[in-house]
């Protein structure tokens, strides 16, 4: 399937005629169904079947949100992504037909926002293009943060700058990273569970809960002082998770 745009006037639910959806995905059948549920929700939509061709789509108009295959030819959609992450921001969904945990883990690392494993339902696909869109845009809005960093347990956390340190060394944190520990120093010793920290982190109201899991394992690796063996970060078997600021050197009086 070559490179292509199509579009419709009018929209329904979060979509929308103004937003431009790109869909890239060599699986012709795909492209198709996924295509026709987008167009009827309201969004206008380019298709590529390979990396270059999405790269020439984008470069021919910039997409608010791309639909993206994991496996593609010659190009995969790893590359793809990080090429259009280069070139600037937008929300990208991966799609794959491997359910790899390590597959999950490379997609966001990248940024992708999403991630839906196939087979999957166009219905609900359309609806996290929707809920993805509403997202980037309430992101978009400047809101008031605190004046004061956050503090706790050797981490700061300064939310105006978006910019967080451990003992005073500076943190390479992805977006949701920071937000993620920004909501943990916010609420210390609260027990969140998944559905809150997706629900109050992302804001999304459904979607696959291994991305809160992946994302906890990261930042525990960037933040812990063994990620094997936690003491910031807590699990709480069958309930979530809980940031405890009283590490065991403060416990014992510590620095």
């Amino acid at each position: 399937m070559q490179s292509g745009q199509s579009g419709s006037s009018g929209g329904t639910g979060g979509g929308g005629g103004a937003h431009h959806v790109l869909v890239v995905d060599d699986d012709p059948t795909v492209s198709e169904i996924v295509t026709g549920y987008l167009e009827r929700a309201g969004f206008g939509v380019a298709l590529a079947a390979d990396g270059p061709g999405a790269l020439a789509a984008a470069g021919a108009r910039w997409p608010d949100l791309v639909v993206l295959d994991l496996m593609l030819p010659g190009m995969d959609g790893l590359a793809v992504c990080r090429e259009l992450r280069a070139r600037g921001p937008v929300p990208v969904i991966m799609l794959t037909a491997r359910a790899d945990e390590e597959d999950r883990i490379l997609g966001l690392e990248i940024g992708a926002d999403d991630y839906v494993t196939k087979p999957f339902s166009p219905r609900e696909l359309v609806l996290r293009v929707e809920s993805v869109l509403r997202r980037s845009a309430l992101a978009a809005v400047p809101r008031p943060e605190p004046v004061v960093p956050l503090r706790a347990a050797g981490l700061e956390v300064d939310p105006a700058a978006r910019r967080a340190s451990k003992h005073g060394l500076e943190l390479a944190l992805t977006l949701r990273e920071f937000d993620l520990l920004a909501y943990f120093l916010r609420h210390p010793g609260q027990v969140c569970d998944r559905e809150r920290l997706m629900r109050e982190v992302w804001g999304w109201d459904f979607g696959d809960l291994s991305t809160v899991t992946v994302h906890v394992r990261r930042l525990r690796g960037k933040v812990e002082d063994d990620p094997a063996r936690p003491r910031l970060i807590q699990t709480v078997w069958g309930a979530g998770y809980r940031f405890d600021p009283v590490g065991p050197e403060e416990a014992d009086g510590g620095a």
